[in-house]
């Protein structure tokens, strides 16, 4: 049976971690904090999951999540990665992450950093344009007529299908949103970026409060169409 590599174990990491359980696939689990610190949640999600250590989870993944503050995106083990397809979930948060100059000036994007560092490895944008709370709740078997969509983005398009077989066995199907250089267009702060999987994104609490709402593929095609860079970017997906 494949394996599922997380690197984080957050909410969205531990999330995934139940989807992939549900779904018949191994799990290995991993945080900065240790592999004790996640004896609840392994017991939680059963004899599929154990915990280890970032290393151990980058080597035992036939995919591997990287789901970490971008400030940490460099503690990333880039030797034991090489190879695998990892999948990235990372948003730029400037209050959090500290600022990040070429960002700022949307020079590159933040997946475009982490496959900088990831070199040997093949880095697909995914799963970070949704709510954790929606993505377990709106997972849905392949041809269920409810069935949304999540964008993902790479440079390799073997890579890229794999990220696809991933998501089906998920609960989503995939869109195609192109290279890294095009992963913008689901970033924080774009049309895509949370609002189409909430009932009410307006209502209170934002779309993170707000109910799930299934997202078609073509809804979610129709929201990356409408991004936008600022005026002048010169970043390298303009």
């Amino acid at each position: 049976m494949a394996t599922l590599g997380l690197i984080g174990s957050g909410n969205i990491g531990s999330t995934l971690a139940r989807l992939a359980v549900d779904a018949g696939l191994d799990v290995v689990l991993s945080n900065s904090r240790g592999p004790q610190t996640l004896e609840a949640l392994v017991a939680g999600l059963g004899p599929r999951a154990r915990a280890a250590t970032p290393a151990e989870a980058a080597a035992a993944g036939d995919w591997v999540v990287a789901t970490i503050p971008l400030r940490n995106y460099r503690e990333l083990p880039a030797d034991v990665l090489a190879g695998k397809v990892v999948l990235d979930t990372l948003n730029y948060y400037p209050q959090r992450d500290g600022v990040f100059p070429a960002l700022e000036a949307e020079r590159t994007t933040t997946s475009e950093l982490v496959q900088e560092h990831l070199s040997g490895a093949q880095v697909v944008k995914a799963f970070n344009n949704i709510h954790f709370g929606h993505l377990l709740s709106l997972a849905r078997p392949a041809g269920s007529p409810d069935r949304s969509a999540l964008p993902i983005a790479g440079d390799d398009p073997a890579a890229r299908a794999s990220a696809t077989r991933l998501l089906d066995l998920l609960g989503y199907d995939a869109v195609d949103a192109g290279t890294l250089a095009e992963s913008w267009r689901f970033q924080r702060d774009t049309p895509a970026y949370g609002l189409p999987y909430a009932a009410d994104p307006a209502g209170p609490g934002g779309f993170s409060a707000a109910p799930g709402a299934v997202a078609g593929a073509a809804a979610v095609r129709a929201a990356l169409a409408k991004a936008v860079r600022p005026a002048g970017s010169s970043g390298s997906g303009s």
